[in-house]
């Protein structure tokens, strides 16, 4: 099987071209992902623990789910793609913003420089997650998420803090009922 793709692009995301996924994150080199938050219908979080194979990252706490898009697939229609892939459910999604990051992995020697397009969305049900995507799953209120992170920020994803502190810039990190 030929080694996945990511697509590359500039500051601005727009499209440079293709290149390995893993030679991407060995250079370095800025291309689109997508990391998605759920939320169940309590305002609490689902997080997923990477599974040990993963090549970077590998044991860390993190969103529920995050991935790259293909070439020539929205950003929207990856998230759905790699939710039912990595957690085993679909729900509805909702584009909240984009932001770029670069993070070093020491362990692995990688680098993750992203254009990432973050989504949300609200599902109550069991997550059959895939084993060799995820080692663990756990839903987490945001509060207590948050001084999770205080206590041992090195267990939590670079980009999964970003993303948090996002959310809280735009009033978006806790999940409200809609009356």
């Amino acid at each position: 099987m030929a080694e996945e793709q990511v697509v590359l692009v500039n500051e601005k995301g727009e499209e440079l071209g293709l290149m390995g996924k893993l030679e991407a994150h060995q250079k370095g080199i800025l291309h689109k992902a997508i990391s998605i938050i759920i939320y169940n219908s309590n305002g609490d979080m689902l997080l997923q623990q990477r599974a040990d194979s993963k090549y970077h990252w590998a044991g860390i706490w993190s969103n529920t789910c995050c991935s790259h898009p293909r070439d020539k697939e929205s950003y929207a229609a990856a998230a759905s793609r790699r939710l039912m892939e990595e957690c085993g459910f679909t729900t509805e999604l909702q584009e909240e913003f984009h932001f770029i990051y670069k993070a070093f992995d020491a362990p692995s020697g990688l680098t993750e420089h992203e254009f990432d397009t973050v989504f949300t969305g609200i599902y109550d049900g069991e997550c059959p997650f895939n084993p060799e995507e995820i080692a663990a799953v756990k839903w987490m209120s945001v509060s207590d998420l948050l001084e999770d992170i205080k206590l041992q920020p090195d267990a939590y994803s670079f980009w999964f803090k970003i993303i948090l502190e996002e959310l809280q810039k735009r009033d978006r990190l806790h999940y409200k009922i809609s009356i």
